[in-house]
Formats: structure tokens, sequence, C-alpha cells
């Protein structure tokens, strides 16, 4: 049985201290392998983290998607996304934590595009073992691995530095991958579509109407309905749905709350029109969904 709320922590096991502009980078072993390799369900409010896995496999969960992944490989998880990991001792990289604001000092704007770039939704980006890509990688984290450890670098610049050049270095990596069956032409619709995604995102829970996410965008309710579904072949509202839909099949399998409290959570006022709304979309109701996972039905596949 899943707890009755899902685990927030600042790293696994470690209660969030509030407040707290948390930079944090280590081998995946070094926690791993305290918990018998296994890292049950939990989120990071507010932390952005990233997996690179440099060799090796990995059984990672995302929200409900469950992956079967071999490094060379990177895994985004954006903030309050529910994850849990099952690696081998044969897998080796590092794990990077850290906050928004670390790397939107200053004048960093090329850092912050590239922190919501990459962080648009949750990803794993796969690499062939001998693309330049993986070497380059490999030295920022293990340079970024280093200074952090420095008894000099507590207060310095130099891993907010390093940090900055890694994601922005995935960015780009990810932004390739995206791109590299794209038409030309398309690369602006493209941009438009991520931004979006990090609306989506950040309101889904708040039901907003599709004319308040175009007012947003800058363009009409007609025009969004076109670009989204130029990318994707669906509407927006389509795509609101599938991501409350996702939002409520997480909380489903992951916290052990009664039905009514997860409906008031996702924003619903009335827990029977959220019932109707899940069944609607799922062919089940939201116990009947629930006692399937509990039977021994994975997530979904993804």
């Amino acid at each position: 049985m899943p707890p009755r709320t899902l685990p927030r922590f600042a790293l696994y096991g470690e209660a969030v201290q509030a407040g707290a502009e948390l930079l944090h980078i280590e081998p995946i072993q070094s926690r791993s392998r305290l918990h018998d390799w296994e890292i049950d369900a939990h989120v990071h409010q507010g932390l952005h983290q990233v997996i690179w896995l440099r060799a090796g496999p990995v059984e990672a969960i995302l929200d409900e998607c469950r992956t079967q992944t071999q490094g060379p490989a990177l895994i985004v998880i954006p903030p309050g996304v529910a994850h849990a990991f099952r690696f081998s001792p044969a897998s080796d990289g590092h794990v990077l934590t850290l906050h928004a604001s670390l790397l939107a000092e200053g004048d960093a704007t090329d850092a912050g595009d590239a922190l919501q770039t990459l962080f648009a939704a949750p990803r794993t980006l796969a690499f062939e073992a001998d693309a330049p890509d993986v070497a380059r990688l490999q030295v920022l984290f293990e340079a970024l691995q280093a200074e952090a450890a420095a008894p000099d670098s507590a207060d310095g610049p130099v891993p907010r530095w390093l940090a900055r050049s890694v994601v922005w270095r995935l960015a780009r990596l990810g932004e390739r991958q995206a791109q590299a069956a794209v038409q030309p032409g398309v690369a602006g619709r493209r941009s438009i579509y991520t931004r979006w995604v990090v609306l989506m995102e950040a309101h889904h829970l708040e039901h907003w109407p599709v004319s308040r996410y175009a007012e947003r965008l800058g363009m009409s309710t007609e025009r969004l309905n076109r670009m989204v579904r130029a990318e994707t072949g669906s509407n927006v509202q389509a795509l609101l749905h599938a991501r409350l839909m996702r939002e409520a099949c997480r909380r489903l399998v992951h916290v052990a709350a009664p039905v009514s409290s997860l409906a008031f959570e996702l924003g619903f006022e009335d827990p029977a029109y959220f019932c109707r709304f899940f069944k609607r979309h799922s062919g089940l109701s939201p116990r009947a969904y629930r006692a399937r996972l509990q039977r021994g039905a994975g997530p979904a596949e993804g």
C-alpha cells in the first residue's frame, strides 16, 4: 500500500529545509547502495534533478511511465514529478540536484532559458556509447563533482558556473535530439509549444481555460489550438485533460489518501464530478483504478 502522502525530500531520505538553495551532486552508487539499489517513489518540491547514467542499467518510474534504460543516458526530473529507480551495482554516473535560483543569479539569462527548456517535461535522453557528447558530459559532471567536494568551494562561484554549464549543455543536447527530425520552419513553432508545456505544468491544477493560456502566450485561442494540434495531433483541452489524468493516476498510485481528498487537491470542487471525469477518460472509477494497481497491474509502460 502506498503512503498516505508521497514523501518529499531535498535529497532522498533527507528532509526539505525551508529556503534552502540547494546545489548537490553525488555518484549514483553513494546513495543507491545504502538502499539495496532501490530508490522508492518520492518528489522534490521546487528542485530540479538529473540522473547522468554513464554506464549500467536503471529501471525508472516517472509519474506513471516505467522505462528501462542502459547507459549512457540522461533522466530529467522536473520539480514535483514522482520518481523511483532500481539501479544495480553496475550502474555508474552522477545525480545532480539544484534549485533554479542558483542558475538565475545576475544576468545569467542563458542559464535560465536552458533550465526552462531542459525541464519542460520529464524524459529520458539516450546516447550512443562512443558519441563525443558522452565524453564531454562525463568531464563536466566529474569537474562539478570535484569542485563541489573541494573544501574551499562551499560558498564559491565555481560549482554554480559548472552547474550552469551542465544545464546549458544538456538543454542543447535535448533540443538537438528533439529537432533531429524537425523540418525547416518548424523550430519557431516548437519554441512556442515548449512555452505552452511549461505553462500547462505550472497551472493545470488551477483548471485555467484555454483562452487564458492563449492570452499568456500572446495569441488567439484558435492559433494556440492549431499550433498544439500540429505538434501533437490533439487540441489544447484534450492535452489539459490528459495532464490532469496523469496527475490523478500518479496520486492514486503513490498516495493512499481518500479519493475525495485527491479530488480537491487536483482542483475539482466536487469529488463526484472528479469521479465522472476520471471514468470518462480511463473507463474505470478512481477506486477501481487504484484497486487494479494494488492487485499487481503495473503503471503504463513508457
